[in-house]
């Protein structure tokens, strides 16, 4: 089992802008740990780590791994409470579109997809490009996608008290489609709603303004 008391800090750089920390650096000695741990790996199933091609790996997969995971150093409603503004606005706020990449916590793969997230402001908004983040935040940690797209729609809903949020999250993973199963163009959908969406007219109203293209 793993003492987290006594792994150091993945990220040696203190650089925070409005709550996001963008990992550039690493700790070396988290790096070393990793990268002896991979180097095992790599003998394990029978492959030579002396060879020219390997003699980087292990490292450049513990960098990979602390970046793909790099949301547990987020602070979700951090991100949120660092770019929320007084509005009198009460219509629908849609960002879709929003890029996913995760790791499925069962056989360490990758997912990948898109997010759609609304919210219905109550007093409140928040700048754009946090929305984003906050999918980040939570995504780039070992996940399963129902999970993240909960989390991602409590986090908006505890952050920003607004009158209902919406959550539709389309992804690939490569767990069904590299190895097991193995149907490589399966698509899975998951919905999160509160408030003012459980309304069956507003989450409609989301559903086709999501699905509709800009001319």
């Amino acid at each position: 089992m793993i003492d987290k008391d006594h792994i150091p800090s993945r990220d040696d750089d203190d650089d925070d802008i409005d709550g996001y920390t963008k990992i550039d650096r690493y700790n070396p000695k988290l790096i070393e740990n990793l990268s002896a741990n991979y180097l095992n790996v790599l003998k394990q199933i029978g492959e030579d780590p002396e060879r020219e091609g390997l003699l980087k790996t292990p490292e450049r997969i513990a960098k990979a791994m602390l970046y793909l995971t790099h949301g547990y150093d987020l602070d979700a409603q951090n991100i949120l409470n660092s770019a929320m503004f007084k509005e009198e606005y009460s219509q629908m706020v849609i960002v879709k579109d929003i890029e996913v990449y995760s790791m499925c916590e069962h056989h360490m793969l990758p997912f990948f997809g898109k997010a759609h997230i609304a919210y219905i402001p109550n007093g409140y908004v928040v700048g754009l490009s946090k929305i984003p983040r906050v999918v980040d935040a939570f995504a780039r940690r070992l996940q399963v996608q129902e999970r993240l797209t909960n989390q991602i729609r409590d986090c908006i809903q505890e952050t920003l008290n607004p009158i209902g949020v919406g959550v539709v999250i389309e992804c690939r993973h490569l767990c069904m489609s590299m190895r097991g199963v193995q149907k490589q163009n399966s698509v899975t959908t998951t919905s999160a709603f509160t408030g003012e969406f459980l309304k069956e007219k507003t989450r409609t109203e989301f559903l086709n303004l999501i699905s509709s293209k800009l001319s």
